[in-house]
């Protein structure tokens, strides 16, 4: 089984079915509903990292995965989910940039920064972002507030299961991670066609 296989869960049709807050193509605000077990599974199993990340990232956010698709038996679940996926994202920064901020100052927060100010990440590089519309580099920057470190932080230190979810946190955290490692992941591919 991969870090990502959910495939022993279990789900069946809900009498009413899940509306959730999601960025939709054209509308950062949007609303996406399912009505089948199925549906949500697809959906959610579709959110997955690249393959290539290194094993324990991917199993981090296999994790928040794991919590989305529960989310179906307890809607409250996909909070903990958000958790999780802000926890995989804080190991993947501090994999890939910990190394370029000088220990004292090294901060979830400031390594989400990093990403803007040393990478150059801008809006156009989200996939999310250029198929749905809107920003998002200000919640990395702290121009945009609540920033993905303050949601990290009231997550974990706040009742993670209180307040809707935040739409598309997890498809973000996914482009996110997988803009962190674009470099690791194109040279494994030339790795692998080298072999």
């Amino acid at each position: 089984m991969s870090v990502t296989d959910c495939s022993y869960i279990d789900l069946t049709d809900r009498e009413e079915p899940v509306q959730l807050a999601w960025p939709m193509p054209g509308n950062p605000g949007g609303f996406v509903l399912f009505e089948k077990a199925g549906e949500w599974r697809i959906f959610v199993e579709g959110l997955g990292i690249d393959a290539r990340i290194p094993d324990i990232v991917r199993a981090k956010f296999a994790r928040a995965q794991t919590l989305y698709l529960l989310g179906w038996v307890d809607f409250g679940l996909v909070k903990a989910g958000e958790l999780a996926a802000l926890i995989a994202l804080e190991l993947a920064v501090m994999d890939r940039y910990g190394g370029q901020v000088s220990k004292g100052k090294r901060s979830f927060a400031t390594l989400l920064k990093h990403i803007v100010d040393a990478d150059g990440l801008t809006d156009a590089q989200i996939p999310m972002v250029t198929r749905c519309g809107g920003t998002v580099v200000g919640q990395l920057t702290g121009e945009t507030r609540p920033t993905l470190a303050e949601r990290r932080n009231a997550l974990a230190h706040g009742d993670p299961f209180e307040g809707l979810p935040t739409g598309g946190l997890l498809e973000l955290v996914r482009d996110l991670i997988n803009f962190a490692y674009r470099d690791y992941i194109a040279e494994a591919a030339t790795l692998g066609r080298l072999r």
